[in-house]
């Protein structure tokens, strides 16, 4: 029976085994967040503002209360994270310790910044602003792209961002990379103390702390009866060690295409909506996608992974008279490695005609290798690179050879083994927050202008053009999203 039938009888059986009991049976939410702590925060806004306040302004940044901030006029950190991670939706939530003074005397600003906070399912970081007297909660500042490694994660600043940092131009602006690492615990101390003499009875005898210590009375009587402990966990590690090869139990892949192409759809030239479905998952802040279910055979000796994975995302834009230009479809996504190299493959569907097993990216990991830990393979920061097949199917769009979003993915060599959380939140395709239907389609206006290109330069280029050149560029941005509109109808069928 294969591993996707055993938990589809496994969801089954779940679901016949709550009904029987009733409501009362049913878990409490709280049973799926599991606590978090000793994390660090690191981010810098924005090279360019701190520049500013050093240089220009001749101000200082003030970390303090457990911030810090890199010599040489760099990138702040935030210490002691705590929060919880649900292990439903994959969505971890976290709180920093720490302030930041940002002062100029010379310019005469003064902001206060503090408490700050990041979910990676809203895909955002939020603060405390002290600002004239007054201090607002929670302020957005940035949208962040998340990632399964959480290091060097793409932001994008917000609206509020440049009223904070007093200009406009940063509204949409690309902010720096942030990482989250959770800090190792440091190694208890060797004690220098003398061991005690006391007889081994005496803790049995002791009240509170040493009480569990109890049940342990009667194998201490006969220390010989102790000794085979060691045995039954030595079997366990070695059992526990994966094997070298076999199939894929399950796994998931995260993917945002490409984040202008993301934004250009939604945007103010294409005006289009982005719907993931059959399982996909769409982060919010129009992000990326993450494509569930995993099957397929690894073998860690060769190098070598093939998995497919479930779920499709769906992009429409230029609409006329009810009839879209843009229709582009891409499901049953396909990751096939050989020591670090590879490919990434898709149906595509354009309009009503599909192209199966399209070989859209070329796929490089940081490593060869393919390590197990807790029975889960994971690759994180895959460069994916645009071949000549998906530029043809992304309209030519882009130029082949152009650099795609990252991939990252997970594989679990064994059932119940516990994959890591995905950039996609939960598994409902839940699009941006405030531009969603019930559908997961995210649609277009303010919040999914974030960075991102314009018609002309998303068809030559690739480049990204900041939000805050919408209003300078809006004339070359409907001539260009006309040149567009023309060239996807030409790839119509003439049925059409």
């Amino acid at each position: 029976m294969s591993a996707r039938r055993r938990r589809s009888l496994a969801l089954a059986a779940a679901v016949a085994t709550a009904a029987a009991l009733g409501a009362t049976a049913a878990p409490s939410a709280s049973a799926a967040e599991v606590p978090l702590n000793g994390y660090e925060l690191t981010w810098g806004i924005k090279a360019s503002y701190r520049n500013y306040v050093v240089n220009f302004a001749q101000g200082t940044f003030t970390p303090t209360e457990g911030a810090g901030q890199a010599e040489n006029n760099g990138a702040f950190t935030f210490t002691g994270g705590t929060g919880t991670y649900d292990s439903t939706t994959h969505v971890m939530s976290l709180g920093f310790r720490g302030e930041l003074l940002v002062k100029s005397e010379k310019h005469g600003f003064e902001i206060g910044l503090s408490d700050v906070r990041f979910d990676s399912g809203k895909g955002e970081i939020t603060v405390d602003v002290e600002r004239n007297g007054t201090t607002e909660d929670d302020v957005p500042l940035a949208t962040v792209t998340v990632t399964r490694a959480m290091t060097d994660m793409a932001t994008t600043l917000t609206k509020e961002a440049g009223e904070v940092f007093g200009s406009a131009g940063y509204a949409g602006a690309e902010g720096d990379p942030l990482s989250i690492v959770k800090k190792a615990e440091p190694e208890p101390e060797p004690s220098t103390t003398e061991p005690a003499t006391t007889p081994p009875a005496t803790p049995t005898t002791e009240p509170g702390p040493t009480r569990p210590a109890t049940p342990t009375a009667g194998p201490t009587a006969s220390p010989t009866t102790q000794a085979p402990t060691p045995a039954p966990s030595d079997t366990a590690s070695q059992s526990s060690a994966p094997a070298t090869k076999g199939e894929i139990a399950d796994g998931t892949l995260d993917w945002g295409v490409k984040q202008s192409f993301r934004t250009y759809v939604t945007g103010p030239v294409a005006k289009g909506t982005i719907t993931a479905s059959d399982g996909a998952a769409q982060a919010s802040g129009n992000g990326a996608f993450t494509f569930p279910d995993a099957t397929g055979a690894y073998d860690t000796e060769a190098g070598t992974l093939e998995a497919a994975f479930e779920g499709a995302v769906g992009f429409k834009g230029h609409e006329h008279d009810g009839a879209y230009s843009l229709v582009l479809t891409l499901s049953d996504l396909r990751v096939s490695l050989t020591k670090g190299e590879g490919t990434l493959s898709a149906d595509v569907a354009d309009h009503d005609e599909t192209s199966q097993d399209v070989v859209l990216a070329d796929l490089a990991a940081p490593s060869a290798a393919l390590t197990a830990k807790d029975d889960v393979i994971t690759l994180d920061g895959v460069t994916a690179t645009l071949t000549e097949a998906g530029a043809e199917a992304f309209g030519g769009f882009y130029a082949a050879g152009a650099e795609l979003d990252p991939v990252s993915l997970a594989v679990a060599l064994t059932e119940g083994a516990e994959l890591p959380a995905g950039t996609g939140g939960g598994g409902s395709g839940a699009g941006t927050d405030g531009g969603s239907d019930a559908s997961g389609s995210t649609t277009g206006g303010v919040g999914s202008t974030i960075g991102g290109d314009l018609g002309g330069s998303l068809a030559d280029t690739g480049s990204d053009v900041p939000v805050g050149a919408l209003g300078a560029a809006a004339g070359a941005a409907v001539a260009a999203g006309a040149g567009v509109v023309l060239a996807l109808r030409r790839r119509r069928p003439a049925a059409e």
